[in-house]
């Protein structure tokens, strides 16, 4: 079992065996592998059912009794998956690690993904432990074999890595906190071209809670993550390795929870990545992922292995595991206090919204109303002249240049513009065309129009605005439509969910910050409601929801985890059902991150075959003046790839390059 740091809680799933005999176990060992075929089943059993240490225990005895290497005789009897895993089990940590790394520089190529988990995620001990490790097992020298593997940047901040000496002093200078961030504030985003040595010195030395602090600041300061000025100024591995590291500072266990979801999602499973990790973190801190797991994806680790993986192989990984968090359908305590610092970061955190479409500078609406007449005069019609003029407009702007067009040509560019274009273009320059109030109320009347209710959209929509943004929806819906918003909804929807729709439409949200008194009411009476009374229970949940303000909602949930032990998020999906469901989440999502909240709509309209180019086009459209950059931030933070990259391999033709002009850049 892992050696702990004082005070510190045993977070492994393995422990060590009670009334341990290593004799006795290497016997059981020898016996399931003597004769014909191997008895799978006990040596899974038995060898997951030891910590390492019982298990060289094992492995010397049974070189003493039959002269023989275990390891060997494993990896005799054993194949595939199962037997890697086994092996990988019967190492020592540091020996582990060590053949791992060994393995990504052998050969032709290298695992780099596989260097940068491990020297990314090490601390100073396991880090020297590891390196003196690699010099037994090979006799060669480690940072020796990585400089000869690796180059550049890369190379250098591995080797830093390498040297164990990060600082691991937990007082923090206020004054040099400030400093490191105007130092990678200057070497970044204030620089031509990227200062590389400040970001691998500050990343490469300073402690955990020394990093957590600057990227705080470094947030508060220039508006924008960290991790969104390394993917800026940094490129390929070494891009890669600095934002492992910075993961792993905000949090290793998270870090790890997300490598096992990318290992195992979509089709095939990197099998190698997800041994890696449940042997290297069963007497670490598996519980942790576990949780953070179960908060994050909304399923359990333990499912997702039952089924990603098959046999012997998956019964191994399930020990390994440690339990099912979704067996009874709740959190582990220790979950809810992940829940509760997120919320708590959801609460403290100021960031500045950026859109990706701004006021073009030199603007002349009469040279933009030519170019578009002349775009659609005579036979055929200039797309990309008119996407070039459309997608870089601010909005106001475009209505400057749809008056022009009707002074000039005596013609409505609105009207023209549906005559020359078709299909999803059409709509999203349109869309891009309305004033944004207009839009949404559009949007909102498709929704209800004809046979069938698109409640997502409804929900979308009326769940993520402003007060200010609703009055608008609302006086442009009277306008456009001569009836009312709340008639409409009325006759269209039924219910709860009706009634929560209209209490979202009137635009009375409470605004400012949190009533402290007031927070703690509230989450007592979201809380109270007696188990099994879910009219009621979402009844105080409307009334909570629709009316609070988001600075109080933020403290009212972290409460509510600290007098329910469960994510208020986690209990509307357990308690309820259908659109009151769906709403009441979409509140809460949009109030712990609402650009992340896009983000996740924007991937789920593009994931899996067909594409819902209406939810793109919405989106698109009407964050492209509001939160469409941190969206694009929060979009390759969660899915690993640029939002650009998705757009480009999901849509094509002129409604690829309208969307990636509003999209603004590649990430």
């Amino acid at each position: 079992m892992a050696k702990l740091a004082q005070g510190t809680k045993y977070r492994g799933s393995i422990h060590d065996f009670p009334d341990f005999d290593p004799s006795q176990d290497a016997e059981t060992l020898y016996n399931a592998m003597k004769g014909f075929g191997s008895d799978k089943e006990a040596i899974l059993e038995l060898i997951t059912s030891r910590s390492n240490r019982q298990r060289q225990e094992i492995c010397q005895n049974y070189k003493s009794l039959y002269g023989k290497d275990l390891i060997a005789d494993l990896k005799y009897e054993l194949t595939g998956k199962f037997e890697r895993l086994i092996v990988g089990l019967m190492r020592p940590p540091a020996y582990s690690d060590a053949k791992e790394i060994k393995d990504a520089i052998s050969g032709i190529g290298t695992d780099e993904k596989c260097l940068i988990e491990i020297l990314a995620s090490r601390t100073n001990e396991q880090i020297h432990q590891l390196v003196a490790a690699y010099k037994d097992a090979y006799e060669r020298d480690l940072e020796a074999d990585v400089i000869g593997d690796t180059s550049g940047h890369f190379q250098k901040m591995l080797v830093v890595l390498l040297q164990g000496t990060r600082e691991e002093d937990d007082v923090v200078s206020e004054d040099l906190v400030q400093q490191d961030v105007q130092d990678l504030y200057e070497a970044g985003e204030l620089k031509w071209g990227t200062d590389e040595a400040q970001f691998i010195y500050i990343l490469g030395n300073r402690s955990k809670q020394h990093l957590r602090l600057v990227f705080d600041e470094y947030l508060k300061t220039t508006g924008k993550p960290i991790e969104a000025s390394i993917r800026g100024e940094l490129s390929g591995d070494f891009e890669k390795l600095m934002l492992a590291v910075v993961k792993c500072v905000r949090s290793t266990p998270e870090y790890f929870a997300e490598r096992l979801f990318k290992a195992m999602k979509g089709l095939g499973t990197r099998d190698n990545t997800l041994i890696r990790i449940m042997v290297s973190r069963s007497e670490l801190d598996i519980l942790d992922v576990r949780e953070i797991f179960r908060t994050k994806y909304e399923k359990s680790l333990y499912s997702m292995i039952k089924n990603d993986t098959s046999g012997e192989y998956k019964k191994t990984l399930l020990k390994l595991c440690g339990g099912d968090d979704d067996a009874a359908g709740k959190f582990f305590p220790e979950a809810a206090q992940v829940a509760y610092q997120m919320w708590e970061l959801s609460a403290v955190a100021r960031v500045e919204v950026k859109g990706t479409v701004r006021p073009a500078g030199d603007f002349n609406p009469d040279t933009d109303a030519k170019a578009l007449r002349k775009a659609m005069k005579g036979l055929g019609t200039d797309e990309d002249t008119i996407i070039d003029i459309i997608a870089h407009r601010s909005n106001a702007q475009r209505q400057q240049i749809r008056q022009t067009f009707k002074s000039h040509f005596g013609r409505d560019l609105m009207a023209d513009l549906k005559s020359e274009l078709s299909g999803d273009l059409a709509r999203l320059i349109l869309g891009l065309m309305m004033p944004p109030a207009h839009y949404d109320a559009k949007q909102l009347k498709k929704a209800m129009e004809g046979a069938g209710t698109d409640e997502k959209a409804l929900i979308e929509i009326l769940a993520t605005r402003t007060n200010a943004e609703i009055r608008a929806i609302n006086e442009a819906y009277k306008e456009d439509y001569h009836k009312s918003l709340e008639d409409d909804l009325s006759s269209d929807t039924s219910g709860l969910f009706k009634r929560i729709l209209i209490s979202l439409a009137t635009g009375n949200r409470e605004e400012g910050g949190e009533d402290r008194d007031r927070v703690r009411e509230d989450a007592q009476e979201i809380a109270d409601t007696p188990s099994g009374d879910r009219s009621s229970l979402e009844t105080r949940f409307m009334m909570i929801l629709c009316t609070r303000s988001y600075q109080h909602l933020r403290r009212v949930f972290q409460e509510f985890v600290k007098m329910t032990n469960y994510d208020v998020e986690h209990t509307i999906k357990k308690g309820m059902s259908g659109d009151v469901r769906d709403v009441f989440v979409a509140i809460v999502q949009s109030v712990k991150n609402k650009p992340l909240f896009f983000a996740d709509k924007l991937y789920k309209s593009m994931k899996g075959a067909g594409t819902e180019e209406k939810t793109l086009t919405r989106i698109m459209v009407s964050r492209s003046e509001i939160d469409l950059l941190n969206i694009r931030w929060e979009f390759i933070e969660k899915y690993d790839k640029s939002l650009h990259q998705a757009i480009e391999g999901d849509t094509s033709g002129h409604f690829l390059k309208a969307l990636l002009a509003v999209c603004g850049g590649k990430d």
